[in-house]
């Protein structure tokens, strides 16, 4: 698998398994009624922040990440990122892959920790996944998720020091 930057043609890759997961509801705190438009810019960040996307060995996208700074001003010193990897390829280390690479450049960027503000506590492979690359929970905001399965649902906010 490769990882690389992200460029605005991936877009037409990327759109479809974005937005299953996005209309879902179940893992991101984006409107479920996102428009194709609205996601792209959501998502494809300018530079310094960064977009990437996985791709498998016949170059089809498998994932995509994007990585900024959790805050401006006094608070830039702390990475953030998002992951989203096509539900037909999940269970085949593609997130961990995604997840790696964006711990990676926060260290080579100078970012002193990576903090992940929204993890619902119901996507336990993904908290499982934070977990086992060396990020805490740090707090829960009770009830701050809206699943459309499971009801009102903790969101977790997630630390490692890099």
């Amino acid at each position: 698998m490769l990882i690389r930057e992200a460029v605005a043609e991936d877009w037409a890759a990327i759109w479809p398994f974005f937005h299953e997961i996005v209309a879902a509801g179940e893992t991101f705190t984006y409107p479920v009624d996102l428009t194709r438009e609205q996601g792209r810019d959501w998502w494809l960040l300018p530079a310094p922040d960064r977009t990437v996307v996985a791709v498998d060995d016949d170059g089809a996208v498998v994932g995509t990440a994007k990585m900024n700074t959790n805050q401006r001003g006094n608070g830039s010193h702390v990475a953030s990122a998002s992951y989203m990897v096509d539900p037909a390829h999940s269970g085949r280390g593609v997130g961990r892959a995604l997840c790696e690479y964006t711990v990676a450049w926060a260290r080579a960027a100078g970012f002193r920790a990576m903090q992940f503000n929204a993890v619902v506590e119901t996507n336990t492979h993904a908290v499982e996944l934070y977990r086992s690359l060396g990020f805490e929970v740090l707090g829960t905001v009770p009830e701050g998720f809206r699943h459309p399965a499971r009801g009102y649902v903790g969101l977790h906010v997630m630390h490692r020091v890099l």
